[in-house]
């Protein structure tokens, strides 16, 4: 094993799994990655990618599994991002929700202790979903580390209960267990499931007379969306801090999905998008939150993180890269 830092991450092949080996990788650290399954769809660009990176077999579902990869990397850092993270797909499929995003962090942390590694910093992905969005727990300023929650998905309960389990690990165990509760974080890595890509995908192809019409759900709700790449580092911060906790990583303001709407296509020189897009009930979801707002001040103060592209600018990147790929195609 070498003398350098070492990092596992689970859900590397992910948006923020990249990302976040992007930064590691460049920080000299030697990278360990969790994947799951032979034909995992991203596994080869993934290795195109980041060569240097070792990719270990597991599943957050098995934790015999999640303990022999552990046990290989034995890790000073460990990310875990892996997750069922769709909130609409979560409604589909709740109870693999559940087992995957709720139940794994259980396995992931018991798989730790089970191989003597109590000295790993371990860092938990929460999310703002947590906090539901309902007009009785919403703070002006925005969700803080203390706001309550009331989560309005099974993907949102779901991350509740990995939030609770890990800290709960962190005060019995005294494991170093950070939370990072993030808000909306958007890029070029993002799958073309998501809202955001699929606009910014939609808007290159309608851009270059390859596709007419973006077919959306609701447009009105709000979120306070960044830069992956930004939050990444926010993510690694709080493992270097002395002290295990939990932080909201935030831009502390809002913007509706029309308004991602009137940047995206403004950026291919359309003023007036109402043509290019229909709304069509299948996208609608059982329960919608309508508003997220995040305050990232505890961040700002103890952690010393900072965002560093704003929203128009992240509208614009992600266009730009989608434009730049269906070119090519």
């Amino acid at each position: 094993m070498s003398d350098s830092k070492r990092a596992f991450v689970t859900g590397i092949t992910g948006q923020d799994g990249g990302h976040l080996a992007e930064l590691l990788v460049g920080k000299g650290y030697e990278v360990f990655g969790l994947i799951r399954g032979q034909r995992n769809a991203r596994r080869e660009a993934f290795t195109r990618e980041f060569p240097g990176v070792t990719l270990l077999e597991a599943d957050l579902t098995d934790h015999t599994s999640l303990a022999r990869a552990i046990d290989t990397a034995r890790p000073h850092e460990i990310y875990n991002l892996g997750a069922i993270s769709h909130v609409g797909y979560s409604f589909r499929n709740p109870t693999l929700t559940m087992e995957v995003t709720g139940k794994g962090v259980l396995n992931l942390l018991e798989a730790v202790r089970s191989v003597g590694l109590d000295e790993a910093r371990i860092y938990q992905a929460s999310t703002s979903e947590m906090f539901g969005g309902l007009d009785y727990n919403r703070p002006g300023a925005g969700y803080n580390e203390d706001s309550i929650f009331h989560p309005r998905s099974p993907y949102g309960v779901a991350k509740l209960y990995a939030h609770w389990i890990a800290k709960n690990y962190r005060e019995s165990y005294d494991m170093f267990v950070s939370c990072g509760i993030l808000f909306n974080h958007e890029g070029e890595r993002r799958g073309l499931e998501f809202v955001t890509r699929k606009i910014s995908d939609a808007v290159a192809r309608i851009s270059l007379g390859k596709q007419d019409t973006l077919v959306l759900g609701d447009l009105w709700p709000k979120r306070d969306w960044g830069y992956a790449g930004d939050y990444v580092e926010g993510m690694w911060s709080m493992l270097q801090h002395d002290v295990a906790d939990d932080f909201v990583l935030a831009s502390g303001e809002t913007h509706s999905i029309e308004e991602f709407l009137d940047h995206a296509f403004a950026r291919v020189g359309i003023a007036d998008w109402a043509p290019y897009v229909r709304q069509d009930p299948q996208f609608l979801r059982p329960a919608e939150v309508d508003i997220l707002l995040g305050d990232p001040a505890k961040a700002e103060l103890v952690l010393g993180w900072k965002r560093a592209v704003d929203f128009k600018g992240l509208v614009h990147r992600m266009v730009d890269h989608d434009l730049a790929l269906q070119r090519e195609i």
